[in-house]
């Protein structure tokens, strides 16, 4: 007499599991080549989270039994996250996968167990923190970059569209576009630099003064202060006293510190001036270089106007999609929104001009 088998599942749900199944080693492939281009703590950690989705992994193995089959192949999406961490491991890579972790369809499945929900949504967490940390590094750069890129692309678009609508021959609309360009990226150089710099300025000026540490063990026990310092930086003032009795009671065990300010990574997130203003200079003159292609392969007149209309959408649109992904969003409403206020202060530019005699011939 042959043993009772359990009733095969639907096929439905079949495709459904092996869908997930090769979704979690795609994910796992993901973290194990990110891992691999990262070391110490980050690389434990990515490892970590490839373990973790073996785990899932393991979990549709054994709901599909023998209707595992021929391995599937991952989403589109998540394969190509998995080359872009084996060749570049980026932070792009990492704001990627947070929004995947994110998206997880395991709280809402019954097949799915309450612990993978919790773990895919713990999943997002560590990998916005590590994500974080790339943002931070980028900040100051990449601020720079996108404010160039995009200052560029509306401010010379605007200006060749009003040159260009007053009648302006080809050779003119060139070469105020090219003038714009130049003066723009300058500008745009120059003001990033001394904003940079004069940040960095004000956050070391907050910093404690070099030799205020030694001059701790010095002070009367009794009498000083030091707790009047960490008043000054906004501690409360039986905190203050409390942690200013803790230092000068340790004096002898270890270095008195004197409350000082992250100013270190501060700075970090701010950026370094010269980077800032090369970036800036570079991405202005990037941007603003579009507009002005048309007119440069000898286009005239509202086609020109046209086509780098076009052009210039498609670059707002780049540029908003990156910032969408970097900031852990949808890349298509950053891109749409990008979109709309680039050309809606291209337009408010243009119509000033008119009304100021710019579009007049």
């Amino acid at each position: 007499m042959s043993l009772p088998t359990e009733p095969a599942a639907p096929r439905a749900d079949v495709r459904r599991w092996r869908r997930y199944l090769a979704d979690e080693r795609a994910e796992a492939a993901v973290y194990r080549n990110l891992a691999a281009r990262r070391s110490g703590e980050e690389r434990e950690i990515l490892a970590a989270l490839a373990e973790a989705e073996g785990r899932h992994e393991q979990h549709w193995i054994d709901l599909l039994g023998d209707d595992v089959g021929k391995p599937l192949r991952g989403s589109l999406r998540t394969r190509v996250l998995a080359v872009l961490a084996k060749r570049f491991g980026s932070v792009f890579v990492l704001a990627l996968m947070q929004r995947a972790e994110d998206r997880s369809p395991y709280a809402d499945d019954v097949d799915a167990t309450a612990r993978m929900a919790a773990d895919e949504r713990i999943h997002g967490e560590v990998v916005r923190g590590l994500a974080n940390r790339g943002r931070k590094r980028l900040s100051g750069t990449f601020r720079a970059a996108v404010f160039g890129a995009n200052d560029g692309l509306v401010s010379n678009l605007a200006l060749i569209i009003g040159i260009s609508a007053s009648g302006a021959d080809r050779h003119f609309v060139l070469l105020s576009g090219v003038a714009g360009l130049l003066a723009g990226a300058l500008s745009m150089g120059a003001g990033e630099y001394v904003s940079v710099r004069s940040q960095r300025e004000l956050l070391e000026a907050s910093a404690p003064h070099p030799e205020a540490g030694s001059a701790v063990a010095d002070l009367d026990v009794d009498a000083n202060e030091l707790a009047l310092v960490y008043r000054a930086r906004g501690m409360p003032e039986a905190e203050a006293g409390a942690h200013a009795a803790e230092v000068l009671s340790g004096i002898g065990e270890r270095r008195p510190r004197t409350g000082s300010t992250p100013v270190t990574d501060e700075n970090e997130a701010v950026g370094n001036g010269l980077s800032a203003a090369v970036s800036s200079f570079c991405f202005f003159a990037s941007g603003a270089i579009i507009p002005v292609l048309p007119f440069l392969f000898g286009m005239q007149g509202w086609p020109a106007i046209a086509v780098a209309g076009t052009l210039v959408g498609l670059a707002l649109l780049g540029t908003g999609a990156v910032v969408g992904v970097l900031s852990g969003a949808s890349p298509a409403k950053r891109a749409f929104r990008q979109l709309a206020i680039g050309f809606g202060a291209a337009v408010v530019t243009y119509v000033l001009g008119l009304l100021f005699g710019t579009g007049s011939a």
